[in-house]
């Protein structure tokens, strides 16, 4: 690692906040609220493991620009209802609003996330970079504690791009007053983090929990506790 580092760009979800354990416990409560077992669906991780495929499946589609924010949130419980034989638009529409309303105030982090955060930011200038909605991430940082750790919020929605497009990175160099050389991106996404963020010259270290490959062998990590000892 570069000794040149003066800039941190950090991921949000599945990177210092805990996407599935937040998401699934706000699914609970809709899962309850909706009494979707009374509708048929009578196993809640069977359904858990549905949506959680049909989110990925439709977040690729929004960042390639194919649908937008507002059909996302509701599409998306629309396509996992349907696969359970539930093809009701106004149902969807309801959990759809309900769970932007109540996945942000889940506040379960990333094992070690606090520490890290704490470790850096005496000598780092730390930022966030994000594909996820402005209001709920700003939301998520701020009911975890966190936010205070950061300089810059960078959403996609802010800079008009998402990740992996070169335009996010450079947008986000320019409200920081960072530069390539002194740029470090931290995310758990090899594809929209970390080939994004080398594509402009950024050092990056990956998240990478699951020990997927990087074809390049660039720096990784499987817990955060481990940057203390790189950066």
């Amino acid at each position: 690692m570069q000794q040149s580092i003066k800039h941190i760009f950090f991921d949000l979800d599945k990177t210092l906040w805990d996407f599935e354990s937040n998401s699934r416990s706000a699914l609970a409560e809709l899962y309850e609220k909706y009494q979707l077992a009374v509708k048929g669906i009578h196993d809640f991780e069977l359904f858990f493991q549905v949506y959680s495929q049909v989110n990925d499946h439709c977040w690729e589609l929004y960042r390639k620009n194919l649908i937008n924010k507002e059909y996302l949130r509701h599409q998306r419980f629309f396509l996992t209802l349907k696969k359970f034989g539930i093809e009701s638009r106004s149902l969807a529409k309801a959990i759809g609003k309900d769970y932007v309303a109540i996945s942000p105030t889940k506040t379960t982090l990333i094992s070690g996330a606090k520490e890290i955060l704490e470790h850096l930011s005496k000598r780092y200038s730390l930022h966030i970079i994000t594909n996820g909605f402005e209001e709920v991430q700003h939301l998520k940082l701020k009911n975890t504690g966190i936010d205070h750790y950061f300089q810059q919020i960078i959403t996609s929605e802010r800079a008009g791009r998402r990740k992996p497009d070169p335009a996010i990175f450079q947008f986000a160099m320019k409200k920081t007053g960072a530069a390539p050389n002194n740029s470090l991106m931290i995310g758990d996404d090899l594809e929209i983090d970390i080939l994004g963020a080398r594509n402009n010259g950024w050092q990056t270290i990956w998240f990478n929990p699951h020990q997927k490959h990087d074809p390049e062998g660039g720096l990784a990590v499987q817990q955060l506790q481990q940057l203390i000892s790189i950066i």
